[in-house]
């Protein structure tokens, strides 16, 4: 698998299934879930996302992509950063792993990630950096691609220190 990280709107990614950092109620919300939602068809994706009920914290769900060039959304539950003493890293990797097991009960080859957990649920840049890049090279996947797609610079920079010291980054992995 090759994994590498760019700087981007997520919503615009042309891959097979885009990650969508959402909440438990799978109900839209700000950021990268807003975002999501408003590019898909706003109507459309909540009416998907309220027939598939909740999502619990470390779990993933799939709907289709609608409007957007991806032919699918991973809707991915992250945790809340508290103190990173209650299970947070477990959950967010949990989360991560579930992804791409549902891009392979989907048949994705291609799979955007955003940086799950970071924004309005505080989990540091760095420690998120290190936990997805981690997770995802060492989840067994049939995805040939995988895209960290960070909002800003700095996720950019912590994604790109975590992909050099693997020593993989744009490499198979």
């Amino acid at each position: 698998m090759r994994i590498e990280a760019v700087q981007g709107d997520i919503t615009a990614e042309r891959v097979d299934a885009v990650v969508n950092a959402a909440n438990e109620a799978l109900a839209g919300g700000g950021g990268v879930d807003g975002a999501i939602h408003r590019a898909a068809g706003a109507e459309e994706l909540h009416a998907a996302c309220a027939a598939l009920g909740r999502c619990p914290t470390g779990d993933a769900k799939a709907t289709p992509g609608f409007r957007l060039a991806a032919r699918w959304v991973i809707h991915a539950v992250g945790p809340r950063y508290r103190d990173g003493e209650h299970g947070e890293a477990e959950l967010l990797a949990r989360a991560y792993r579930r992804c791409l097991e549902v891009a392979d009960e989907l048949g994705a080859r291609s799979v955007a990630f955003p940086a799950i957990s970071t924004g309005i649920y505080g989990y540091p840049r760095d420690e998120a950096a290190r936990i997805a890049v981690a997770t995802i090279a060492s989840t067994p996947t049939a995805v040939e691609l995988v895209r960290l797609v960070a909002f800003d610079g700095q996720t950019l920079l912590a994604y790109e220190r975590e992909l050099s010291s693997r020593g993989n980054e744009g490499d198979e992995g």
